[in-house]
């Protein structure tokens, strides 16, 4: 199928959602090599990783990770459609957003075996005004030797590739004030430092004349599971104490490196529940999410 598409026909569609249902399993070993990578990735200085440690909130992204050979990448630098992920044909894909639960008494330690199981819950499709959209939704499950540790749900959506004359969605203002903020400058170093830690291939994070000339963007974007991981980072910086239950995320808008931008974070009345977003150098909102503390 030609990934230079502005549409998706019915046929497509049916084998597209075809998909639904189907699972992967797979295993991996938490090991501290990762984390201590991502500590100094997030300039954290945390001490060495040892046998027995908890995982940090979102940081078993660093793990289950593909490798697929040179030769099955895409131009984009994914990993070629189609395996596990229905193959669908438009070239822009995106992690728009997830939903994640830690199960309390059960957290991933340093040292554990993990089996994942995922499945393809759904495909959806939506027409907009620069092409067509597909929303996929990822559910995983991992289990250590302890039983079920953690659930998650991914959401993936893929577009059409941009033109000059697409229409530019309307950005939301964010809110001005938090009382939790911080700035961070993703500059290509990290930008790049992350792809590499996460075996992330995606062009459009460090190849700034493709990310610019051929998917049509101002300069390279930040990784959306960066930001998230960041988010979440303000509330480890500011509760040290508190343990993350639940965290839910929603890419809004697409970050650039070519400003700082400003991670927010306001707890509730009730000490519960804390809300997070992210913002641009000209205050759009660009990332929102809500982390349960228990």
């Amino acid at each position: 199928m030609s990934e230079d598409i502005r549409a998706l026909d019915a046929i497509t569609l049916a084998d597209l959602r075809s998909w639904v249902g189907c699972t992967e399993a797979s295993k991996d070993d938490i090991t501290p090599a990762p984390l201590r990578a991502l500590s100094a990735v997030l300039d954290r200085g945390d001490s060495d990783p040892a046998l027995g440690a908890v995982v940090p909130p979102l940081w078993h992204w660093l793990y289950f990770l593909q490798h697929p050979r040179q030769s099955e990448l895409g131009v984009d630098g994914h990993a070629k459609r189609g395996g596990f992920l229905p193959p669908v044909p438009l070239p822009r894909r995106m992690w728009a957003g997830g939903r994640l639960r830690w199960q309390a008494e059960n957290p991933l330690l340093v040292g554990d075996a993990v089996s994942r199981i995922s499945r393809i819950a759904s495909v959806e499709h939506k027409a907009g005004r620069s092409g067509d959209l597909l929303f996929v939704l990822v559910e995983h499950e991992m289990h250590n030797q302890r039983g079920l540790a953690l659930t998650e749900e991914h959401d993936i959506v893929y577009r059409a590739a941009a033109r000059r004359d697409d229409a530019v969605p309307k950005p939301i203002a964010a809110e001005a004030t938090a009382a939790w903020q911080r700035e961070v400058v993703p500059d290509p170093m990290l930008l790049f430092r992350y792809s590499a830690l996460t075996f992330n291939g995606h062009r459009i994070h460090y190849d700034r004349s493709y990310a610019t000339e051929v998917e049509g963007y101002p300069g390279l974007i930040v990784h959306g599971p960066l930001i998230a991981t960041l988010l979440v980072d303000l509330v480890r910086q500011q509760r040290p104490e508190a343990r993350i239950q639940s965290f839910e995320f929603r890419a809004v808008r697409p970050t650039f490196d070519l400003y700082a931008f400003r991670l927010n974070g306001q707890l509730s009345a009730d000490g519960k529940t804390v809300r997070l977003w992210a913002q641009d150098n000209e205050g759009w909102l660009t990332m929102q999410g809500s982390a349960t503390l228990a």
